[in-house]
């Protein structure tokens, strides 16, 4: 995510930021120009978005009542009054910072309200007050459970699925990857290229999820996956793949906005290659994001606390990064578009 700044006083401020604290201006996110503007309350030319009383949402809109881009993908919301609010404010947050990520990439985004067959839209549910919720994808549309938001509950099913890491913003950049399968694969004429490297898709899915489920799964799967869930089928390998992707765009963007820096040859040996003219800039992007990673892993251990990135990159897995990298290019409009990489110095951690 980039680091904004105070339309008055131009002071830093942050993605979630409603309020500056060094001049007090009342501000408010914009996706167009990407960046937080002024909101004064309706006399002037933006207000809150229409959400903001039960969704916590600081974005901005431009006449009073209007729901802002993110706001109006969500469908469905748990009824007022109950006691999961909080839950889907956090949940809401985590789809802002999605929505505003899938804006900066320049990916094609398409509601439920303009396309209702096909387009996105989001049913925020709960299973505490809906034993019934299922979390998934059909047709644009994702259920998302936001009990997810609760870190007990989360952490108890990310123990029962035998998962590394859950977290609520992680399962949303997941089915959204659904949602983009359909755009950049099916209807992006990539569907051969796709089977070469995650399978054929037409492999029945019920059975996929019998296999997964009922038996131990793959033997050596770390050599071809990002995860073992990535393994149940080939679609679960694309939308696994697609979050990963948008972890390591995000978190090397906001890494560099922040000007963290990574000794290129930190870990003893000397800085990798420069990449050839074939690999394109996101290879060049992984071999900073493993750096980086693994720098923050470290950090997180100083502090007693679980890795940040629990995952191993094997080569097949960044080929299949690389694919989608190169499909959220060409739909974005631009092969070449730059890519924002941490500042690398000879200097040690920073």
């Amino acid at each position: 995510m980039r680091v904004m700044q105070c339309p008055t006083c131009r002071a830093p401020l942050f993605f979630e930021n409603d309020i500056c604290l060094t001049c007090s201006t009342t501000v408010g996110f914009r996706p167009d120009p990407f960046d937080l503007v002024a909101v004064d309350g309706g006399s002037g030319p933006f207000t809150w978005c229409a959400n903001r009383p039960v969704a916590g949402c600081n974005w901005a809109v431009e006449a009073p009542g209007e729901l802002c881009l993110s706001c109006s993908l969500t469908r469905t919301r748990p009824p007022d009054g109950t006691d999961v609010g909080e839950l889907f404010v956090a949940t809401e947050g985590a789809k802002r910072r999605l929505v505003a990520h899938l804006v900066d990439l320049g990916l094609p985004l398409v509601s439920f309200r303009d396309d209702p067959d096909g387009g996105l839209g989001f049913d925020l549910l709960s299973g505490r007050l809906d034993s019934s919720v299922v979390i998934g994808h059909e047709d644009g549309l994702i259920t998302l459970d936001v009990d997810e938001a609760d870190p007990a509950h989360r952490e108890r099913v990310r123990r029962e699925l035998g998962e590394a890491y859950r977290t609520v913003l992680g399962h949303l950049r997941h089915e959204v990857g659904h949602y983009y399968w359909t755009v950049l694969v099916d209807q992006g004429g990539a569907v051969d290229a796709f089977r070469s490297r995650f399978g054929d898709e037409r492999a029945d899915y019920a059975d996929a999820v019998g296999a997964h489920y009922g038996g131990p799964g793959p033997d050596g799967w770390e050599d071809g996956f990002v995860s073992a869930y990535a393994t149940m089928h080939p679609w679960e390998d694309w939308a696994e793949t697609f979050a990963h992707y948008l972890h390591i765009r995000d978190t090397v963007q906001t890494a560099a906005e922040a000007g963290v820096t990574v000794r290129a040859s930190w870990r003893g040996g000397a800085a990798a290659p420069s990449p050839t003219a074939d690999e394109g800039p996101f290879r060049a992007l992984v071999r900073d994001w493993i750096d980086l990673a693994g720098a923050l892993n470290l950090v997180n251990r100083s502090m007693g606390a679980p890795d940040l990135y629990p995952f191993v990159l094997a080569p097949k897995v960044i080929d299949k990064l690389a694919f989608v990298d190169t499909l959220v290019r060409a739909a974005a409009g631009s092969g070449s578009a730059p890519v924002v990489r941490p500042r690398l110095t000879g200097s040690g951690l920073g």
